[in-house]
């Protein structure tokens, strides 16, 4: 006799698996970041050993995010086709090796070519984690889940300016790297040996299918268009602005190399990671009853970043750095919703297809024009000028949000994703 209890199907990952895949990943996300932030903390070094302009030394991001973006479509296609875990091991070894090899760095074409090289490491694995964490949990807890993962972007970055900063003053600008490759080799192995695959979509309990049609879907899906090009705008506002406070704070404020890494650190650490948490959290709560929450979390922290931001960069200076750790703390707000948003949109057999493309427009329309920008604009005036550019960025990404949180998919677990 068939029992009347329905029975709820049963999940193909464990929560110790999730677990473990949740706490390795941010490790390595938070290495990945320690690298991306490294370069900013000696540029100052890099400019005066090759004599460059401002325009050149926002370059060598360029050709980073460029290699970066380029990848990103390859990376794709193949993290919805393939397993993902050896891919991450692969590329956590990759840049790893690269930046073992800055050593043998000695000119400004060889450094580009060696920026650009790691870009391709970093953009497999911001590509296969999402993705993989997403076949993990389920749709209303991805907020909270990527809120934790991003929490190693202000902490990775923070760190990478001291490490750069101070490792770079007292042994040069290239140990720094030299020193950040050993933990990502060290967190390949432990991802190889301690982490497992999830089967696709088994979050959602569904067989997921690579279908061409769907993948075209993503073009004609505005709750997935909007959450990428309202990122695209802030990361233009984040990236140029952690790119040169740096060099503003050596130049405007007066301090030394070490000591304008430790400020940045500080600031990026502390407002960074309380915004994170902060902005994560807010939207977590709201999205129980406003599904809208995830794109209105970070529409409110860009528009809202705008004045504390200004007083930074044309203010008096006894208030540059409060200014800046005010409008740190409210861009972040909104790193956890937004990634959350991009993975809720789409379904699973195309996971790794959206981040590709999220990856691809924030880098394209972001952080891979907006050094070489600021750089461009205070070569013919001021950097303060520069940096004022980023105040137009934050208030665009604030209408793009507003604009997609009318097409917000619900976030119940049970609800399929609209893509």
């Amino acid at each position: 006799m068939a029992s009347s209890t329905t029975q709820k199907p049963k999940p193909t990952a464990s929560v110790a698996g999730a677990t473990t895949a949740l706490v390795l990943l941010t490790a390595l996300n938070f290495v990945n970041y320690i690298d991306r932030y490294i370069l900013p903390g000696v540029q100052e070094q890099v400019k005066a050993e090759f004599h460059l302009s401002d325009e050149h030394i926002g370059t060598l991001t360029f050709w980073f995010m460029i290699a970066y973006m380029f990848t990103s479509p390859i990376t794709g296609w193949l993290g919805d086709r393939f397993p993902r875990k050896p891919m991450i091991v692969i590329a956590a070894l990759f840049w790893a090796a690269i930046n073992f090899l800055t050593a043998t760095v000695h000119s400004y074409d060889s450094l580009n070519i060696r920026h650009a090289a790691l870009g391709v490491g970093e953009a497999s694995f911001g590509i296969f984690a999402p993705s993989l964490l997403a076949d993990y949990y389920e749709p209303d807890q991805r907020n909270r889940v990527l809120t934790i993962f991003n929490v190693a972007i202000p902490v990775g970055a923070a760190l990478g300016y001291l490490v750069g900063g101070t490792v770079g003053e007292h042994y040069g600008w290239r140990m720094s790297f030299i020193v950040s490759a050993i933990p990502a080799a060290l967190l390949a192995i432990l991802i190889a040996i301690f982490m497992k695959e999830p089967a696709r979509g088994a979050s959602q309990h569904e067989k997921a299918k690579v279908e061409k049609g769907t993948i075209l879907s993503l073009i004609k899906n505005p709750a997935y268009l909007c959450s990428i090009l309202g990122y695209a705008a802030v990361t233009f506002s984040l990236g140029g602005i952690s790119w040169w406070m740096p060099s503003f704070l050596q130049r405007i404020d007066g301090r030394s190399q070490s000591s304008a890494a430790y400020i940045m650190g500080a600031i990026t650490v502390v407002a960074g990671l309380g915004g994170t948490i902060t902005g994560g959290t807010i939207a977590q709560k709201w999205s129980r009853t406003n599904s809208k929450a995830l794109y209105l979390v970070p529409a409110i922290s860009a528009a809202i970043a705008v004045p504390p931001a200004l007083l930074c960069f044309f203010g008096p200076h006894n208030l540059t750095l409060y200014g800046l750790g005010v409008a740190i703390f409210l861009i972040f707000l909104g790193t956890g919703p937004v990634n959350a948003a991009t993975l809720n949109a789409v379904r699973p057999e195309i996971r790794a297809t959206a981040m590709a493309g999220q990856l691809f427009i924030i880098h394209a329309l972001g952080d891979a024009i907006s050094p070489r920008i600021i750089g461009a604009v205070s070569d013919r005036s001021t950097l303060n000028l520069g940096l004022g550019s980023t105040l137009i960025t934050m208030l665009l990404a604030a209408v793009i949000f507003f604009i997609g949180s009318r097409y917000a998919p619900p976030l119940h677990a049970d609800q399929p994703d609209i893509a």
